[in-house]
């Protein structure tokens, strides 16, 4: 039996990723080692990249799963240049394994810094690769990669990640230390969690045609199991299709699952309509046109979150826009579990992470301007992608997994009106005239144009305590008056009586839903 682990490998552009992968791999696929003719006439690789090398299986895996003879690496080589960001996040997606690929030259670099936030949030194990060793002064090399490496494990110690994770120093292009990499990564793999008993999901890279066979669609099985002559749903051009074979880095096989990078074979379908997409189990996906999720802040991130901005969010290999709005649980008992039941606070503005935790449960609330297909609890990675690739700012704002999504497209009216998040009010006035002990009249609470009637009821308060209750409109303005049932304070009463009005403050407090309108305000 043999088994495949999938290993990316993620770095800052021109680290030698695709030059590392050539020199570990044993087996290219379709898309390997920038056959993409961009790639080969800008020297850097525009896309995912899969190649691999099959090993015997280790002792210490046999002694878990006998029945394992041998494991294949499947290496996913990612871009490396910022503008490709969206590409980095699908591919890291799909991996069990991270190689974090570090010029020996130049130490952690911008999108060095995003790769290991990627693999932070994903939970994937790392592995350090120092590469293009080589280009180091043959005698001040050992000391300049000691105290490289010695930066790299304090980088770490700030992270989730272990400090003392494996750091090897190598140069790919002159093969130096190549093997003793391949026997570090062998010494840690581990047997993935495999959902193979899921309905089928994978994520497709490449699609292409050959005349007189199908369209090929290759990419990573990310749950469930597959045959020849399944169905298979390609939710892009909402068609079914049956799988006529597969094949696994040109090898041809019955059945592939949960993890594996495979190439299937279609019956004939434009492959210009799904460039990159999903394959899916018949009637599984469906569209998601708005989604919620337990907000994880990246700390690195060092601008202002605000409600009704526009962040991209990305899922598997789709990137869309989506509109934020921002709440928080106002009961500790949630323990940040989001329930329809609950009331939430509307948050304006989150500042960027401090040095200090918050406890706060925070949500987001995401509403696609194009509906994604995406599982239940899949992970969405939010960010502002449109600023300066060129900058040394962390562009990964947050990231999350679905508690709650709709299918439907009239959400806003279906769904949101559930929702209780409020925004708390605060309106002020003064009282114009005293009454009499238990009765004022206030003006200035609202607008001459607002509507003074769903405010009777409504319970306002004194700067001085007292708290009275809304009793009436008074005139054709904007006054009404206000009934104190316990009566006002003698100090308040000599205060009004002297004339003084404008030395007491008339406050009334209360919710305002922001999405369902029906309940407009609630104190």
């Amino acid at each position: 039996m043999i088994i495949n682990i999938n290993i990316g490998l993620l770095g800052h552009v021109d680290s030698g990723k695709t030059t590392l992968a050539r020199a570990l791999s044993t087996i290219a696929s379709t898309a390997a080692f920038d056959k993409n003719p961009q790639s080969q006439e800008r020297g850097i690789t525009l896309d995912l990249g899969f190649s691999a090398v099959v090993v015997e299986a280790p002792a210490s895996l046999k002694c878990i799963s006998p029945q394992v003879e041998q494991v294949q690496f499947t290496f996913v080589d990612c871009p490396g240049h910022a503008s490709l960001i969206r590409t980095i996040i699908g591919g890291a997606q799909i991996i069990d394994l991270m190689l974090l690929v570090v010029d020996a030259q130049k130490g952690i670099q911008t999108q060095t810094a995003e790769c290991i936030v990627i693999g932070e949030l994903l939970r994937r194990k790392l592995i350090i690769v120092v590469n293009k060793i080589d280009l180091l002064e043959q005698a001040t090399r050992a000391a300049q990669l000691q105290k490289l490496n010695a930066r790299l494990r304090k980088t770490l110690a700030q992270t989730t990640f272990d400090p003392v994770s494996s750091i090897v120093n190598v140069s790919a292009m002159e093969r130096i230390n190549v093997e003793e990499l391949l026997d570090t990564i062998v010494s840690q793999i581990e047997i993935p969690k495999r959902n193979k008993e899921a309905p089928l999901v994978m994520y497709s890279d490449h699609c292409f045609s050959i005349k007189g066979q199908g369209t090929i669609c290759t990419g990573t099985i990310v749950q469930g199991s597959i045959d020849v002559n399944d169905l298979v749903e390609i939710p892009a051009i909402k068609e079914q299709r049956k799988v006529k074979s597969i094949q696994m880095f040109r090898r041809p096989v019955q059945s592939a699952a949960m993890g594996d990078r495979v190439g299937i074979c279609v019956p004939q379908f434009n492959a210009k309509t799904m460039e990159r997409g999903i394959l899916a189990k018949p009637g599984y996906l469906h569209n998601v046109y708005a989604a919620c999720i337990r907000m994880n802040r990246i700390r690195f991130y060092k601008f202002a979150i605000r409600s009704k901005s526009k962040l991209h969010i990305t899922i598997g290999h789709d990137t869309v826009m989506a509109n934020v709005t921002l709440f928080k649980s106002i009961s500790t008992e949630s323990e940040g579990t989001f329930n329809l039941n609950n009331e939430y606070e509307f948050i304006e503005e989150l500042e960027p992470v401090s040095n200090v935790e918050t406890q706060e449960h925070i949500f987001a609330l995401l509403e696609f301007q194009t509906p994604i297909l995406a599982n239940a609890n899949a992970t969405l990675i939010a960010a502002k992608l449109d600023l300066d690739a060129q900058s040394n700012s962390c562009r990964l704002a947050f990231w999350g997994q679905m508690i709650w999504y709709t299918h439907s497209n009239n959400y806003a009216l279906d769904e949101l009106q559930k929702f209780k998040v409020f925004k708390r009010k605060l309106k002020q006035g003064y009282i114009q005239r005293l009454v009499n002990e238990n009765e004022v009249i206030v003006d200035n609470l609202f607008s001459k144009q607002g509507n003074r009637d769903v405010y009777i009821g409504k319970v306002v308060e004194l700067s001085t305590g007292e708290r009275g209750v809304i009793e009436s409109t008074f005139g054709q303005k904007s006054k009404v008056k206000v009934h104190f049932p316990n009566g006002l304070k003698t100090g308040t009463l000599n205060e009004l009586k002297s004339g003084r009005f404008s030395s007491i403050q008339v406050l009334l407090r209360f919710k305002k839903y922001i999405f369902n309108k029906q309940l407009l305000l609630v104190q």
